[in-house]
């Protein structure tokens, strides 16, 4: 693994190849989310929607090094995923398992928000952006396809529909970027 790569990142790429699972975050995405951490207020919070095995709480969190005093919380909907990620992480992060649109009312709200699955981003994205806080901060990524990779038709609409629902917010403030995996950022006016 790339030798660059913060422990915490690599760390959930190796667990990724042995569990074969291919839709870890993006380095380019994720060294944009460690900047966004960066500048998250003293006492914020982050939410990761999506947390796959770990790669994209890794790049929060190396964000974040050394401080402690933000809250991350990271949601999986699937229980195996959640379990093999739920390892090594500091105390201010909080795996969650389960739908995150069902978790979403209960959360409260963040400074950062980084949506990596389908709920929360193709499916309950007014819920979404509903958790931000004035001045908050929403990341989506894979807003284009991986080179090789052929969406079909109705994932391709449902990711217009989150484009054009990101970009036209009345609430938002919103670019987006040929940045990894086309990504999407947006804050909350």
């Amino acid at each position: 693994m790339n030798a660059d790569l913060p422990e915490l990142v690599r760390a959930a790429h190796e667990r990724a190849k042995a569990a074969g699972f291919d839709r870890s975050c993006d380095p380019d995405v994720g060294r944009l989310l460690a900047v966004l951490a960066a500048q998250v207020p003293e006492g914020g919070r982050i939410l990761e929607i999506g947390t796959g095995l770990g790669a994209g709480a890794g790049w929060l969190v190396s964000g974040l090094w050394p401080r402690a005093d933000v809250t991350v919380t990271t949601i999986e909907s699937d229980p195996e995923r959640a379990g093999l990620a739920a390892q090594g992480w500091p105390e201010f992060v909080h795996p969650r398992v389960g739908d995150a649109l069902e978790l979403l009312a209960g959360l409260g709200t963040f400074d950062l928000i980084f949506a990596d699955a389908g709920a929360g981003k193709q499916v309950g994205l007014e819920r979404t952006i509903a958790a931000l806080n004035p001045h908050g901060v929403l990341l989506v990524d894979d807003m284009v396809p991986y080179p090789g990779v052929t969406w079909d038709e109705e994932f391709v609409r449902r990711q217009e529909g989150v484009r054009q629902t990101l970009l036209n917010h009345d609430r938002l403030v919103a670019v987006e970027l040929t940045h990894g995996s086309g990504v999407i950022l947006a804050t909350a006016r």
